[in-house]
C-alpha cells in the first residue's frame, strides 16, 4: 500500500465533527479577545478583519480539495462540507460585526451597501453563500437531486471571486496579501473549468 493510500485510509476514520468544534471555538475565542482588549486598540475593526479573512481562507480551502485529490491522490472530500459551513459561519460573523458593532444602524448599513462598491461586492458574495449553507445537508441533496444540487453549488465559484475582490478593494494602497488570495482563487478556479462544463452540460436527444 502506498503512502497516499495509507493516508486516505486514516483520513476515512477521522470524524468531521471536531472541525466544527475547533472552528466555532476559534470564533468564540476571537470574540473574547476583542471584548477583553486582546485585539489591540481597534478591537471591532480587528475582529471584523479576522472573521472575514478566516471566511476567505476556508473558502479557498474548499476549492483546493478537488485539485489536491486530482494531483496528489489525497482525498479530503468528506471534510469539504464542514469547511464550507464554517466558511459561511465566519462570513456571517464578519457581516454581523460590521453591521451591529461597527455601523450600528440599519439605515447606515443600507447606505454603505449602496454607496461603497467593496461593501456591495462583499454583500453579494455573502448572499451567494447563503443558499449553499442552507442546502449543505443530506436532506437538501435528496430533495433537489444530485444534478440540481451540484449546479446550485457552482455558486461557490462566483462567491469566491467576489470575496477575493472584496478583500482587494477594501485595503488601502497596494498590499501583497489580498493579491495573493486573488491569485490563489483564480488559479483554483482555472482547474475547475472542465468540471463546470460537465455540470452545466445539458443532455440532448
Amino acid at each position: 500500500m502506498s503512502v497516499v493510500q495509507s493516508l486516505n485510509t486514516v483520513l476515512r476514520r477521522v470524524p468531521t465533527w471536531p472541525l466544527y468544534i475547533v472552528g466555532l471555538g476559534w470564533l468564540v475565542w476571537l470574540f473574547w479577545l476583542g471584548a477583553t482588549g486582546g485585539l489591540g486598540v481597534e478591537p471591532i475593526e480587528a475582529l471584523e478583519h479576522r472573521y472575514g479573512l478566516l471566511a476567505l481562507q476556508l473558502l479557498i480551502a474548499t476549492l483546493a480539495i478537488t485539485p489536491l485529490r486530482r494531483w496528489t491522490g489525497v482525498n479530503l472530500l468528506r471534510f469539504r462540507r464542514a469547511l464550507g459551513v464554517l466558511c459561511f459561519v465566519f462570513a456571517l460573523a464578519h457581516l454581523l460585526v460590521w453591521a451591529v458593532l461597527d455601523v450600528g444602524s440599519l439605515g447606515a448599513v443600507w447606505a454603505d451597501i449602496v454607496k461603497r462598491p467593496y461593501v456591495t461586492i462583499g454583500m453579494a458574495g455573502f448572499l451567494l453563500l447563503l443558499p449553499l449553507a442552507l442546502t449543505s445537508n443530506d436532506l437538501s441533496l435528496r430533495r433537489l437531486g444530485g444534478a440540481v444540487w451540484r449546479r446550485l453549488h457552482l455558486l461557490t465559484y462566483p462567491a469566491a471571486i467576489l470575496g477575493g475582490l472584496h478583500f482587494l478593494w477594501l485595503v488601502k494602497g497596494f498590499q501583497i496579501e489580498p493579491v495573493l488570495y486573488a491569485v490563489a482563487i483564480l488559479g483554483l478556479l482555472a482547474t475547475r473549468i472542465r468540471t463546470v462544463r460537465g455540470v452545466l452540460r445539458v443532455k440532448t436527444g
